[in-house]
């Protein structure tokens, strides 16, 4: 046989399972299989988490009553929700709104001591914007009486203040229609909402779609 035969023939010859390049070739199918099996697993698993079962509003203890348990696939981000295994942190309140069938992200939990806006309740007489709705934010203006059985010009009092909660009110006569927002406040701009209040300003509202925070 010339040498070129011999050449052809052991490259034709079956591989043996001692050949390192079978060996090698086996491995890299069974490690890609494994990283299928293990991405497609991965994928499939869900967590069941806490959500809302009506809107919760600031301030709001959390307790099983007010949430019900979801199932759902979460992959990197299941740490940001607050699971149903370990139960629900003692004494959490929210510290920010948490709307219905959300679920309940941890960063939207705390404790009263960490509230820094608390709910106060604003009456309007004007009609409210249809985009204010609980969880959007609107400017809140005020003009004080003035001498002459009048008011001031208006100045911006609260920028941005989160809309808790709206419903409808009347006069003392129940002659008109009024509204009443429950708008959160920090501790800073309290004293200033509460002293426009005392001395019967006029308040107004205006909604703030860039949503920047008071």
């Amino acid at each position: 046989m010339s040498i070129d035969g011999a050449s052809a023939a052991a490259r034709l010859k079956r591989p043996s399972w001692k050949d390192p390049r079978l060996l090698v070739g086996i491995l890299l199918v069974l490690a890609s299989v494994a990283g299928v099996i293990s991405l497609v697993g991965s994928a499939d698993r869900t967590t069941e988490v806490y959500a809302a079962r009506d809107s919760i509003g600031v301030g709001e203890m959390l307790t099983v009553d007010n949430m019900v348990r979801a199932k759902v696939r979460l992959g990197d981000i299941e740490q940001h929700y607050i699971p149903v295994e370990g139960g629900l942190p003692e004494g959490a309140v929210a510290v920010q709104r948490i709307g219905k069938d959300q679920l309940v992200p941890r960063e939207s939990l705390g404790t009263v001591d960490a509230l820094n806006r608390k709910p106060v309740a604003v009456t309007v007489q004007e009609a409210l914007p249809t985009q204010a709705v609980a969880g959007t934010r609107v400017d809140v203006w005020v003009a004080l009486p003035d001498a002459k059985n009048g008011f001031s010009e208006p100045k911006l009092l609260l920028p941005g203040a989160e809309i808790a909660e709206i419903t409808s009110g009347s006069t003392a006569l129940g002659s008109s229609r009024s509204t009443v927002l429950m708008v959160l406040v920090s501790d800073s701009q309290m004293p200033g909402l509460l002293g426009a209040q005392a001395n019967q300003a006029k308040i107004s509202v205006v909604w703030n779609p860039g949503g920047a925070p008071s």
